[in-house]
Order: C-alpha cells, then structure tokens, then sequence
C-alpha cells in the first residue's frame, strides 16, 4: 500500500515562516480535506509534499523513499498535483491538455491504447467528455479547472494534491469533483485536498487537517476535526455560519 510521510517540514520566506516543523503520514484509501483560514500555509505545505518548494527544510518519504532521491519522472508517476492557479496557456484542446497528465508514461505525442483509455476516464470523471474537442481558451473557468483536474487525474498516480479542486466550480460539478476524490481514494489512492467549504470537508473527506499559523492544529476525523469550538476558534465562524 503506498504511503506518504512528511518529516519537520519547514518553509521559509524572508523573514516569514510559512511552514513550522510538520509533519504527517498518509496512508492508501485516505482522503484528507486540508482547511484552515486564508494564510494558515494549505498550499505551501501541498507544494512542499510534491516537491516543488526548493525552500523547504525536512524530509518528504514517497512509499518509504526519500522523494529527493526520485527523478522527475519517478516522481511524477506517484504524486499528481493540481495547482491553485490553473491558466490555459496554450490553445489546444481539452483533450490534449488532460493527456499532458500522460507525460511521465513515455510523452504525448503519440498515446498508446493504455493512455487513450486513461484520458478518457480522466474525462468522464470529470464530466468534461462534452467539450473535449474544444481549445482550452474557448472554455469558461468552470469547464477549465475540470479540464486541468482531468490532467491531474489521467496521470493515475497513487498520490493527488490538489489545492482548491472545486474552486469557480458550480455546486453540481463541485459534488462530481468531490465524489471522483473520494472514488481515486476508496481505490486505494492517498488524495489531499485543500478545500475552503468546510461542510464539503467533513462530507466527503475519510480525515481532516486544520492548520493555522503553519501547523497544524487539529488531525483526527472529520466529525472530531469539525467541532463548533475549534470552526469558532480557527476561523471565527459560530456552527450555524457554515
């Protein structure tokens, strides 16, 4: 079963610490719902598990190895990420930016049966099959950030990141997003989710992480994460407000 452990990851910029000393173990079959208010350090602490914080002090373990010591493309075939700012730089077709999720499986100029048969799944678990033939830039922000989760999840790794998956998303892509999530980790995949609707977090997460001031502050089940005082001490928010 895949795992992923942090080790003391800190992060720092200037005179800001932006991440203090976590650390964390993920196991196959989780998915995390990562809250916390504006700041708190969700989409540092994501970019830092896949390795793209070259600030970050600590240690990331990807199935017991050391991410350090994995190439690019080893590491690229175990953890998928999915960005906070999702830009369609490129007028190419849904399809074709969702089969870039393909890249560390041998390129994408000429898909195999396997990878034609990856980006369609990652397709219809978004429902994006309907404009697949359309160029990115034509998409509205909705159709785009399925487009870009699709990519994420056509590289059918055992580990997603995805920082704000159903942001610009309508509440009836918001729960399809949410339950293909759920779907990749009840298969056995670790998903960590930074997510900002916090009833969506304890709806659909098997465990939340609150951080605040870049710790964690709360890593338990939802319903024990998600009680009224800590949503009123964390965000300042009374129960009946979310």
């Amino acid at each position: 079963m895949i795992s992923l452990e942090a080790e003391n990851l800190t992060v720092k910029r200037k005179d800001a610490t932006l991440l203090k000393a976590v650390s964390l173990r993920a196991a196959g079959g989780e998915f995390i719902g990562l809250v916390g208010p504006n700041g708190a350090g969700k989409t540092t602490l994501l970019r830092a598990l896949c390795g793209l914080d070259r600030n970050a002090l600590g240690r990331v373990l990807v199935g017991g190895v050391d991410s350090r010591a994995l190439s690019p493309r080893a590491r690229a075939r175990r953890v998928a990420y999915l960005p906070q700012t999702r830009e369609a730089a490129w007028a190419i077709t849904a399809e074709a930016a969702v089969a870039l999720g393909r890249f560390a499986y041998g390129g994408v100029s000429r898909l195999g049966d396997e990878d034609s048969a990856a980006v369609d799944r990652a397709l219809a678990a978004t429902q994006a099959l309907a404009f697949r033939a359309r160029a990115m830039p034509t998409l509205s922000g909705g159709e785009q950030a399925r487009a870009h989760l699709a990519r994420a999840l056509c590289a059918e790794t055992p580990i997603l990141l995805a920082d704000e998956p159903t942001a610009a998303l309508d509440p009836k892509h918001q729960r399809a997003i949410l339950r293909a999530l759920r779907a990749k980790a009840d298969g056995g995949a670790i998903v960590i989710a930074a997510l900002h609707d916090l009833r969506a977090a304890e709806r659909w997460s098997t465990r939340v992480i609150v951080m605040e001031g870049g710790r964690i502050a709360v890593d338990d089940r939802p319903e024990r994460a998600l009680t009224p005082s800590l949503v009123e001490a964390v965000f300042g928010l009374a129960a009946t407000d979310y």
